[in-house]
């Protein structure tokens, strides 16, 4: 891929206009995903003007496919670092910068929608206010080490799209929820954590299982920051008509109408007029006698979701760099993310950390290697350099839960966003350490010693 920024900005640091152009690779037929750098690269910015314009490169070389943010970490790559430049120059922090020419609600995205809730300037003050970003680093620790420090931000849409689920109550008086989105990210879990709450039962009486469209309706893929969020959204209305059935299974035992029960901590009352008049009924006793007052309990549920607002991230990043040998280590980093509510906080974390770790692996590490007849080089795993548990410190996520109001939980997708920064982060960070800017990933060490051998 190629990406070429021209950023401009007034003294004070407020951008007027910026211009983007990018090339991706395709392989051998059209496909490149050029959605992720031409929308996402400024959209975290409010400019003005701005031309934003991609290219889809067809070349012999390997086809490609969607891989977590698809395009956007190179778009943000040559913006981020052009920003990091323009914030030099002017004598600017490059995260008052950011916060200065943030997008806000009312702003039209580059991408062309209006914005609604825009929360980027939350994540970027959660780093500047962070005691990662103010901590005093040694720039010289000891003899051939540099240390720098970086920032950077990103950007990705998070999306909806068509969802099923069917939730049906067991005659032991447990919960079957049955969706379409195969699990990559811990979707089932925070399924499970939704409709345990709405029903007032502990989640390890909710089992979640994923279906297929022999037994589910129609559901998307699971891309795109997506599922959790659609998921959600199609397993609250689900439970609530359950819950709803539940109510009037109840109402029929009592002999009064469906509105005088209510449904409270996994237990139909009877309210209003016969508050107290009859002993409640628990989930499990309705359960055991729902195929005699009615038949089972359950229902489906299909939308095409939406409401899925976008996601915004600001990372920090302390590097050191072996000046002979080339070799560009990560020392500390913190992440911080607008995750709307975090259904299961640790699975949350796991997302923005497992991207974190992408992104230094593009960063430092990974690449395809071509021989001189154009075969790939190193086709496996063992010579593909990824990072392994020694390349990385211990990530540190900035939850920010600031709930989504489209949502019935405040959920945003939150998988894509946390590869998006590392790129440009780890690469300012390097520029902070040896003053040298690096316009070609991955930094490896071959790539670092020849830039300060030249």
């Amino acid at each position: 891929s190629l990406s070429t920024d021209k950023i401009g900005a007034k003294k004070d640091g407020t951008i007027v206009a910026a211009q983007g152009t990018f090339y991706l690779q395709a392989g051998g037929l059209p496909g490149s995903p050029l959605r992720g750098p031409v929308g996402c690269s400024f959209a975290p910015y409010a400019i003005p003007n701005v031309l934003s314009v991609g290219y889809d490169v067809v070349s012999n070389r390997s086809k490609v496919a969607a891989y977590r943010a698809p395009g956007a970490p190179l778009g943000a790559f040559a913006t981020e670092c052009v920003l990091d430049e323009i914030a030099e120059k002017l004598g600017l922090d490059p995260l008052e910068m950011r916060i200065k020419n943030s997008a806000k609600a009312g702003d039209k995205a580059i991408y062309g929608p209006t914005f609604g809730a825009v929360t980027f300037k939350e994540t970027v003050e959660a780093i500047k206010n962070h005691p990662h970003y103010s901590a005093p680093l040694d720039k010289a620790p000891r003899p051939g080490v540099k240390r720098g420090r970086g920032v950077a931000s990103g950007f990705w849409y998070n999306a909806g799209g068509e969802s099923s689920v069917q939730v049906n109550i067991t005659e032991d008086g447990n919960v079957l929820v049955t969706t379409g989105h195969p699990d990559v990210g811990g979707s089932r879990a925070s399924i499970a954590n939704v409709v345990a709450e709405l029903i007032g039962v502990d989640h390890a009486r909710v089992n979640v299982m994923i279906g297929d469209t022999q037994t589910i309706g129609f559901s998307n893929l699971t891309g795109g920051s997506r599922v959790t969020f659609a998921s959600a959204m199609v397993a609250t209305s689900a439970t609530e008509k359950v819950i709803g059935e539940l109510r009037a299974r109840a109402a029929k035992i009592w002999n009064i109408d469906a509105e005088a029960v209510k449904w409270q901590d996994g237990m139909a009352l009877p309210a209003g007029d016969n508050a107290g008049k009859f002993p409640p009924l628990s989930l499990k006793e309705l359960a055991a006698k729902a195929n005699e007052m009615g038949g089972p309990i359950g229902t489906q549920v299909q939308l095409n979701t939406t409401g899925a607002d976008p996601g915004f991230a600001t990372h920090v990043v302390d590097v050191e760099v072996d000046v002979e040998l080339g070799i560009v280590r990560v020392l500390r980093y913190t992440a911080a993310q607008d995750v709307g509510r975090a259904l299961h906080p640790g699975y949350v974390e796991g997302q923005i950390q497992g991207g974190v770790v992408q992104g230094i692996g593009w960063a430092l590490s990974e690449e395809y290697l071509y021989d001189s007849k154009g075969r790939v080089d190193n086709a496996s795993f063992l010579d593909y350099r990824m990072p392994v548990c020694s390349d990385v410190p211990m990530i540190e996520p900035i939850m920010l839960e600031i709930p989504n109001p489209k949502h019935p939980q405040g959920v945003r997708g939150v998988g894509e966003a946390p590869i998006v920064p590392p790129l440009a982060a780890i690469a300012n960070a390097v520029h902070d350490a040896l003053g040298v800017r690096f316009y070609q990933l991955p930094m490896s060490p071959p790539k670092v010693s020849a830039r300060l051998d030249g």
